[in-house]
């Protein structure tokens, strides 16, 4: 294994091999690994999951809409893993454009996902794991006027 103080790139095992040496005392050459889908929240109308494969711009197009011709006061932006920076981006964004009209108010979880190393060989078991997520949601709302009171955060709920 390289040193890493040095700047040299790390040379253990795989991801996917690092799964499957943790399942026992199996290759990882035999194992396949498929990530199942993470559980989501209930899913409400004025609820946004980010995602790294759509483009960003059609994501916050999307947010600007609801807020804007969709009738809702409050949405919800939800992001896991690598999505919690675009998550953020995009709250940010649409805060940015807002001129002081929207706040926004984050709440940051950890979502349990499992994993599946599914034999290539019919001799071997199929093996789960799980594992630990970080995930964020943010909750963009209308800013109250002066003069009104404001009610305790509490994003998504």
């Amino acid at each position: 294994m390289a040193d890493r103080s040095m700047g040299t790139p790390h040379l253990g095992p795989s991801p996917a091999a690092a799964a499957a040496e943790g399942a026992g005392d199996m290759d990882p050459v035999e194992y396949i690994l498929r990530k199942r889908l993470p559980h989501k929240l209930p899913r409400r109308k004025n609820d946004i999951y980010i995602n790294m494969k759509t483009d960003f711009k059609a994501q916050l197009g999307r947010c600007q809409k609801m807020l804007e011709a969709g009738g809702f006061s409050e949405i919800c932006i939800h992001g896991l893993g690598l999505a919690i920076n675009r998550a953020i981006n995009i709250a940010l964004q649409l805060q940015a454009a807002s001129f002081g009209a929207l706040r926004i108010a984050a709440n940051t979880s950890t979502v349990e996902l499992v994993d599946d190393l599914e034999p290539e060989l019919d001799e071997a078991e199929a093996v789960t794991r799980t594992r630990n997520n970080s995930a964020i949601h943010i909750k963009v709302f209308l800013a109250l006027p002066k003069g009104e009171r404001v009610e305790p955060l509490n994003p998504c709920n």
